[in-house]
Parts: structure tokens; C-alpha cells; sequence
């Protein structure tokens, strides 16, 4: 692993080698395109995934992007898919991803949305027939980073019971928002509306260990705490029925809107050869030109929060390990980034 130009000495060790994001970001092209990806999408779903990895997001870091590699080997990721972008309104742009990955569309819209957003005030992105598009506050965040409030919402296979049901209806249905400040990292909410991740309950499966109550049902509608049960079962959404309104908001939002699958008609993300034809919504817009002074008056009030009230202030902590692992590396489980750089050979 020379070309992964992989720290020194101390840095390595028999479960973690620690690596510049840049070296690790060419490992997971690398493996992309070995899978059938083409340059775009591989740089496109590499970087989302490195940014997880390194802003300690590993549930839909490195682990998630070998679900990635094995949807672009079995047909689920489209090789070589365009997403197709139009201008249904001025302030709305809609993309077909084509089967692809939900990156490439945002990617090639992301400037003509900010400059809808600085223009206009408010831009709307709306993508449909994608795959599921990992961290959802990847995209929030780069529109805050450019000055613009961010609200995002998207859809995949159905996983969560809905209000009432014992039977999936919902995907984990995520939520992200993300605002500008005058003085420091932008604040980012990034949550699923259930109660935990999909791929926390199959890592729990995979390493034998039992889950939370709370946290899901089996195939007959009861409660369990057995992570392999679970994935025959249906995810609980976090704090009942608000949880559960959330999902259904969100569906609204990445699925009706965009036009995108139902999660109830959403092949598999991780089975099967067919895309799950996945929705994403994200709005953006110009707070500066609602309200000047909105990212001072915001970097105010949120060092108010934190100094004298105690308040967790989402997003720093992303923030601070994305920056620590920009000097010093990231330390990366052997075996996971062994898997990856085995997919590019």
C-alpha cells in the first residue's frame, strides 16, 4: 500500500492504519471504477464517503461505501449513468439520476444552485431514481459552507413502520439541516426519523450482538432485540409516532415531490440487480437576503447556547474530527480498508 502514502511507524498497527484522506479517497476510486463505476460517479461517492468517514459518521462511511462497490458489481448503481437536469421553474432544478448515485446529479447542479439560491432568494433540488445517498448532511453542509441555509430530505427501501404498522412503509427517512455562521463550522442536524440506523442493526447482526429495546420489531410485529430478527422485521421510528410523522414528512418531500419510488416500491439497496430509485430534496436558501446579519446573529446565539446553557451545538464535532483528520490522517480499520483496496485490484 505505498500509493496510500500511509503515516509512519507508530501510525500502523494490527487493526488500524492510519492515511491521508486524499491517498484514501484514491483507494475508493479506485475500487469504484474496478467495479464498474465511471470516473465522476466513483470521485463523486468516494469523497461523500471519505468526508463521513473522517467527520466520524462510520455507519455511512467506509463500511457503507462497500455497499456501493457490491450495488455498482450487481446492477443496482447504474455504470456510466447521467443524471439529466431541467428547469421545471426558475427557482427549481429537477435531475434523473438514471439509476445512478444521488452524488453526480447534486454535483453537477451544486453551482447553478447556489446561484439560484443567491438570485432568487430560495433554490430547490429535486432528484429522482437514484440510490440511497448516504450521509445526508454531506449536502447541507456545502451549501452552508457557501453561505446558504440548507434543509434536505430523502427516501430509500422501505425499513420503518409507519404510525400504527407493524411492517416497514418508511426508509430510515433522514433529515438534514445545516446553517451558515459568521465565526465557525456551520451548524448541522443530521438524523434519521428512526430510532436507530439501518446499518448499526446489521453490524450489530454481523458481530452477534444483541440491539437496544426500542429499536425495532420482528417479521410478527413484536418487539426484539435481536439484530438478525430486526432485518426480518421493520425499524421502530425515534420517539413513536412524532418519529414515525417525520418519516412520512420526509417521504413527501424526497419521494412525492422529486417523483422519486415509494419507499413501499423501492427494490432493495443491497439485494437484488434493481435500483431503489431513491428521491432528494434540498432546499436552499439566502438568509442574508430575509434577514442581514443572519450568520453573526446565529454565531451569537449558538456560543450563547453552548457557553452558558450547556447546549450541544450540532456539527462541531463533525467539524473538529473532519479537521484533525485533514493534518494528522485517519485511522481506518485494516480490515475495512483491506476490503476496499482488494475491490480495486
Amino acid at each position: 500500500m505505498k500509493a496510500a502514502r500511509l503515516r509512519s511507524g507508530s501510525d500502523i498497527t494490527a487493526e488500524t492504519i492510519t492515511i491521508q484522506l486524499d491517498a484514501l479517497e484514491e483507494i475508493c476510486v479506485a475500487a469504484a471504477l474496478r467495479c464498474g463505476a465511471d470516473a465522476e460517479a466513483a470521485h463523486a461517492v468516494a469523497r461523500a464517503s471519505v468526508d463521513a468517514e473522517a467527520s466520524g459518521q462510520k455507519t455511512v462511511g467506509l463500511a457503507h461505501f462497500l455497499d456501493y462497490l457490491d450495488s455498482w458489481r450487481a446492477g443496482r448503481i447504474k455504470a456510466g449513468a447521467r443524471p439529466v437536469l431541467t428547469r421545471p421553474l426558475p427557482a427549481i432544478i429537477h435531475s434523473d439520476a438514471g439509476g445512478g448515485v444521488a452524488h453526480l446529479g447534486f454535483d453537477t447542479a451544486f453551482e447553478e444552485l447556489v446561484e439560484t439560491g443567491r438570485t432568487l432568494g430560495v433554490g430547490i433540488f429535486a432528484q429522482a431514481n437514484a440510490y440511497t445517498c448516504g450521509s445526508l448532511g454531506y449536502f447541507t453542509a456545502r451549501l452552508a459552507r457557501r453561505g446558504l441555509l440548507a434543509l434536505a430530505a430523502t427516501n430509500g427501501p422501505a425499513l420503518l413502520a409507519g404510525s400504527g404498522a407493524t411492517k416497514p412503509t418508511f426508509c430510515t427517512n433522514p433529515l438534514a439541516f445545516a446553517a451558515p455562521r459568521a465565526d465557525g463550522p456551520p451548524l448541522l442536524i443530521d438524523q434519521a426519523s428512526s430510532a436507530a440506523a439501518f446499518v448499526s442493526i446489521r453490524r450489530a447482526a454481523e458481530e452477534g450482538k444483541p440491539i437496544p429495546e426500542g429499536w425495532a420489531l420482528d417479521k410478527s410485529g413484536k418487539p426484539t432485540t435481536d439484530p438478525r430478527e430486526a432485518m426480518r422485521g421493520a425499524l421502530l421510528a425515534f420517539g413513536g409516532a412524532r418519529g414515525a410523522n417525520i418519516a412520512l414528512m420526509v417521504e413527501v418531500l424526497s419521494a412525492g415531490l422529486a417523483g422519486a419510488n415509494w419507499s413501499l416500491d423501492a427494490p432493495s439497496f443491497s439485494e437484488g440487480s434493481q435500483s431503489p430509485g431513491a428521491g432528494l430534496f434540498v432546499l436552499a436558501i439566502d438568509a442574508q437576503a430575509i434577514a442581514p446579519g443572519f450568520a453573526e446573529r446565529l454565531d451569537r446565539q449558538l456560543q450563547r447556547l453552548g457557553r452558558d446553557y450547556c447546549v450541544h451545538i450540532p456539527g462541531l464535532s463533525k467539524n473538529a474530527a473532519r479537521q484533525s483528520s485533514e493534518i494528522s490522517g485517519l485511522a481506518v480499520q485494516r480490515v475495512l480498508l483491506d476490503r476496499i483496496a482488494e475491490a480495486g485490484r
